[in-house]
């Protein structure tokens, strides 16, 4: 008799119940957890598509850089240029969805939250340190923001890339992308 189908049927059904003792019944799942969808926009839907050409985690996020860069009107392409940059766009960061370098010395970094804590943090960041301050380009806010001379080409770079993909996109027609 060969047990190696027994043996089987035991090994599922034992993996199979061990995943419903796992599993949390829905009156225990917290009431202050809410998720909420969310419609994008067209600079979104290219950013997102942007950013999955990279693999980024931050595709599921390109409504956030939108909604900051309307908030502290911002170009739109900065915020996530400068993660380019910094992390290659959300994959190499420091811990903590620091994507942007942000207070980042040597040793010691800022760890937000989230992702969209972290987007709109930097990009308020961005508009009271650097462009209220008449820093208004890559190229301007590279003696403050970065330690490397090439870092504004760098980010200007990623910036021009975004208007090449909205090209490619077949999005270039759409008003106000840029």
């Amino acid at each position: 008799m060969n047990k190696l189908p027994l043996a089987f049927a035991i090994a599922v059904s034992l993996i199979f119940s061990q995943s419903a003792v796992l599993a949390k019944p829905a009156k225990e799942i917290s009431p202050s957890v809410r998720i909420q969808a969310k419609v994008l926009d067209e600079k979104a839907r290219v950013l997102a598509d942007y950013f999955k050409k990279y693999n980024s985690p931050l595709e599921y996020h390109a409504q956030d850089f939108i909604d900051a860069a309307n908030e502290y009107d911002l170009d739109w392409k900065l915020v996530p240029a400068i993660s380019g940059v910094e992390s290659t766009f959300g994959k190499q960061i420091p811990g903590g969805y620091n994507a942007w370098g942000w207070g980042v010395y040597g040793n010691q970094a800022i760890y937000f939250k989230s992702w969209r804590e972290g987007i709109f943090e930097v990009a308020r960041g961005l508009r009271e340190n650097y462009l209220d301050k008449g820093l208004t380009d890559p190229y301007q806010m590279n003696r403050v923001y970065a330690a490397s001379p090439h870092w504004g080409k760098k980010v200007a770079f990623f910036m021009k890339d975004l208007d090449s993909f909205i090209k490619i996109a077949g999005v270039s027609g759409q008003p106000d992308l840029r």
